[in-house]
């Protein structure tokens, strides 16, 4: 569809498909419009969308990621004024979670599940300055959601997962949040082979979705991230660039992490948390 820029024909295409596709998985699933100001000023139209799984369970998870992509590739030197193609930095995160809900329509996990694709979360200001002026999808879900969130213990968010050689350190704001759910998760992530990637590593906190989920919710939803060593950004050197598409994502990354989450979700009644 192209780039998935909001208020852009790409975008609305995108949503269509995500619905369509999540409808033919089984599940039940409600598109949230919501309208909000870009740091510019500019108006956007956004889509939160949600699928349900099990939705009368009262046991539940929920699951996230964001699929907008950024409307200017603010990284690029000299810059270009275009925008970001997202293949990794939110359409990795939302590809394994749509073969996610292939799986549980297919095998009923047993519990209650919430998959939420947020929007408008990569249209921020650059810089630390105004870290409200970032993802704007989950802030609306978070003051509108589409459940108590009471019914929702943790959760887990996705964001850039499927480059190569990803490597996710244990992220300061989930350690704070939900340090349990952290461990166990790496703990299964390790146990099943993949410490190479799910490192014991303390990561340096960052404003994502998950931070105003559990700030306005009170559901301890953790951060799957790619927080590479030694780059100027923190991030894998294609972050907001022009160069973050199909080229960077690794076919065996998004498995490890599908993997995982899965395993996770198959598993939860079972854990201690």
């Amino acid at each position: 569809f192209g780039h998935r820029v909001p208020n852009s024909e790409a975008h609305l295409n995108t949503k269509n498909f995500l619905v369509k596709r999540l409808t033919k998985y089984g599940a039940e699933v409600k598109v949230q419009p919501f309208s909000a100001s870009r740091f510019d000023g500019e108006n956007l139209k956004g889509f939160n969308i949600i699928a349900q799984y099990n939705p009368k369970s009262t046991k539940r998870i929920m699951l996230a990621a964001h699929w907008d992509s950024r409307f200017i590739a603010d990284q690029e030197d000299p810059p270009t004024g275009n925008s970001v193609p997202g293949a990794d930095d939110g359409a990795s995160g939302v590809a394994v979670l749509l073969e996610m809900a292939r799986l549980f329509g297919m095998d009923d996990p047993g519990i209650g599940i919430d998959i939420v694709f947020f929007d408008l979360e990569d249209q921020g200001a650059t810089g630390a300055g105004n870290p409200r002026s970032w993802c704007l999808g989950s802030q609306h879900w978070g003051k509108n959601p589409h459940l108590s969130p009471s019914r929702i213990k943790h959760g887990i968010l996705l964001d850039m997962v499927g480059s190569k050689n990803a490597r996710f350190p244990k992220e300061d704001a989930s350690r704070s949040f939900a340090g349990d759910f952290l461990d166990e998760v790496w703990e299964v992530a390790q146990r099943m082979g993949y410490d190479h990637h799910f490192v014991n590593a303390r990561g340096e906190a960052i404003i994502d979705d998950h931070v105003f989920v559990n700030e306005l919710t009170g559901i301890r939803m953790i951060d799957i991230i790619n927080r590479p060593k030694e780059t100027a950004t923190g991030f894998g050197a294609y972050w907001h660039t022009e160069h973050d598409d199909i080229e960077v994502i690794s076919k065996s990354t998004l498995r490890a992490v599908g993997k995982v989450v899965t395993q996770v979700v198959y598993r939860y009644d079972k854990m201690s948390i």
